[in-house]
């Protein structure tokens, strides 16, 4: 008997949005990270997420990279299923008996299979993600560093990826260090430089994880900059961040999350102005 391949249609709800989370949980052992997240994202929309360390940010953005595996729940990028495929239930007991061998994850009505590694490596390259630190190769420079990706991962000739990566670095602010290694760049400059190696894959989707925690307060300025030109060009963004000022100015909703929770979101004039959650009022009176 052959299995069932059949695949269950998105919900029409996430059909229109570029990034859909439904029910999310996440947990590390015993831990349990992420307790039901719902998110939606469209697309040219900028969410930021805000709220105390260890309220499980960082994490939606893994999950949505695909660096975690989601221990329940559904994401969805650009109407498709993220890391997972989706097929109804069993309807013998050799269908039934093939999902466990195979780790399916059964629910009440449908089935979910892992993807194969190279399909979720694919999902991933439409997905750019910065760090808070900034991961560069240090023995290469600021241009082989934009280029390295393109070349060896989408498998772009040399020349052409050049060109891109020259653009990309200009973009940023650095066309004058091209030829500069990581150490002979400061913290703000190496960011800028991770921020045109993201983008050198051309993502649909950029996801920012604290990109200005790790510099010195007068090198934040000209990271959160680079952020608002993407922002002002229409890219998706995500972004974690503590930078209360740029989540208003440049946030189309903001997200405050406590306890692996979503626990207001909104405009950032309903969420930071106007919040009515009690935890969001005590978090917005210690950062503002």
């Amino acid at each position: 008997m052959s299995k069932n391949t059949k695949t269950i249609p998105v919900p029409p709800d996430v059909a229109d949005t570029m990034v859909s989370l439904r029910g999310v949980h996440k947990y590390f052992g015993h831990l349990h990270v992420l307790k039901g997240v719902d998110l939606d994202i469209r697309k040219g929309e900028v969410c930021v997420l805000i709220g105390p360390s260890g309220s499980g940010k960082s994490t939606v953005l893994r999950c949505i990279n695909q660096l975690e595996e989601i221990s329940a729940g559904r994401i969805y990028f650009d109407g498709q299923l993220l890391g997972l495929k989706e097929t109804p239930a069993p309807s013998s007991a050799w269908q039934l008996y093939w999902c466990q061998r195979t780790g399916a994850l059964t629910g009440h009505d449908t089935v979910l299979h892992q993807l194969p590694d190279k399909v979720i490596s694919t999902q991933r390259e439409r997905i750019g993600m910065v760090f808070q630190r900034f991961n560069l190769f240090p023995h290469k420079t600021a241009l082989e560093n934009v280029m390295e990706a393109p070349v060896h991962v989408a498998g772009i000739d040399r020349t052409t990826a050049r060109k891109e990566a020259l653009d990309l670095l200009a973009q940023v602010g650095l066309a004058d260090r091209l030829n500069h290694y990581p150490a002979q760049l400061s913290g703000g400059q190496q960011q800028r430089v991770a921020i045109a190696r993201a983008l050198a894959m051309k993502p649909e989707l950029m996801l920012f994880d604290e990109p200005t925690s790790a510099l010195d307060p007068e090198l934040v300025g000209e990271v959160l900059q680079v952020m608002k030109d993407l922002a002002h060009r229409g890219m998706t963004m995500m972004v974690v961040t503590h930078e209360i000022g740029f989540a208003r100015e440049v946030g189309h909703k903001v997200a405050f999350m406590d306890g692996g929770q979503i626990i207001e979101m909104g405009s950032p004039t309903e969420v930071l102005d106007h919040p009515q959650e009690a935890r969001t009022q005590e978090f917005i009176s210690k950062v503002l």
